[in-house]
């Protein structure tokens, strides 16, 4: 075993032996959990590890409406246990089997102007689903681009490239430690994935240069039961990016994508009683002159979530703006405004009667 390998596992057998400190169950009780160092040891990837060729049973998709994360983008691939499908339901995310795992991978183009001049992988998060839960893992790739590793402590690193308009961009990345996962991913105290849903899903994928239906697709694959056969019939969340798709449903589905994993009636922002599910009918539960429950600093002096016709005065749009750790929101996954999706939020305030 190579001295990095051996940090990796001396660093989870110390986390694992800390967690364990902390709890009242007998040790005969307890095991220490067998994750996986280098992310090249799941087989999720055949050939070279950053192109990112999914293995045979590793499925590619992408989601309608993706959270922001500092102009990152991201590639996902769920692996399916082998003769396990999930059930199909129209409301909420997909409830996976035990065995699956959800992988996501950051990077940035070196140039967006041409992306042929290659790419940077900076982390893949694999989510896996265990007989107690899920669990978040998250891998950082090293500076060679040849293998992932496992960082239970996060890590922090720099990343540059150049926009869509040619100007250079610099941001300090955060990895998150497995701790902080749970602060966008927990249900009622519960682990649980944000994306894989109906509504997202309900989009075409390109698959071997053809496009198709995301959840027909699954589908065919025997990994999706009991859908319906009419794709009119299903949810579909707009994407925000393409203008044409309305300013509401854009707004909607861009503050579901962003806000709603911890303001839903069940999040870690419950008690908030700001609800940013993309179909909420209730004006006042979604923000409209309603005033928040703890008028502290992230208030900004500001009355009211949400004031039609007057953004400058809302509190949703002045904590998307700020970039202070005790205003912002989101308040992880995110250095940098999203001056796009501000100008979205605006527009929309705006435009309310």
């Amino acid at each position: 075993m190579s001295m990095k390998s051996k940090k990796y596992l001396f660093l989870i057998i110390l986390s694992t032996l800390v967690l364990l400190s902390s709890t009242k169950k007998e040790l005969p009780e307890l095991r220490i959990p067998s994750y996986k160092i280098k992310l090249s040891d799941y087989g999720f990837f055949e050939g070279k590890l950053s192109e990112q060729i999914p293995s045979s049973g590793v499925v590619p998709y992408a989601l309608n409406a993706p959270l922001f994360s500092d102009y990152a983008y991201k590639l996902r691939f769920v692996s399916f246990p082998e003769a396990a499908a999930v059930i199909f339901n129209p409301d909420s995310v997909f409830q996976f089997p035990i065995g699956t795992a959800l992988i996501k991978t950051f990077f940035y183009y070196q140039d967006e102007r041409n992306v042929k001049k290659g790419r940077r992988l900076v982390e893949t998060r694999v989510l896996l689903r265990e007989e107690k839960g899920w669990v978040a893992l998250p891998y950082v790739w090293d500076d060679l681009q040849t293998e992932a590793y496992l960082e239970v402590a996060g890590a922090t690193t720099q990343v540059t490239w150049r926009d869509h308009h040619g100007d250079k961009q610099t941001s300090d990345y955060l990895v998150p430690n497995m701790n902080q996962c749970k602060a966008c991913h927990e249900r009622n105290g519960v682990m649980t994935p944000i994306g894989p849903s109906a509504r997202q899903l309900n989009g075409d994928f390109v698959y071997h240069d053809k496009p198709e239906n995301q959840l027909q697709r699954w589908s065919q694959l025997n990994k999706l039961k009991g859908m319906p056969d009419d794709l009119q019939t299903l949810p579909k969340m707009a994407n925000y990016e393409v203008i044409t798709n309305g300013l509401d449903a854009r707004a909607r589905a861009y503050l579901d994508a962003n806000c709603a994993h911890c303001h839903n009636i069940s999040g870690p922002a419950q008690s908030s009683g700001l609800f940013l599910d993309w179909n909420i009918k209730d004006s006042t539960a979604y923000g409209v002159y309603k005033t928040p429950v703890a008028a502290g600093r992230g208030s900004g002096n500001l009355s009211y979530d949400i004031v039609p016709g007057k953004p400058n005065e809302s509190i949703l749009l002045y904590r998307m703006e700020s970039l202070d750790p005790g205003v912002m929101m989101p308040e992880l996954g995110r250095h940098r405004s999203h001056v796009e999706g501000i100008k979205l939020i605006k527009d929309w305030i705006k435009s309310m009667e």
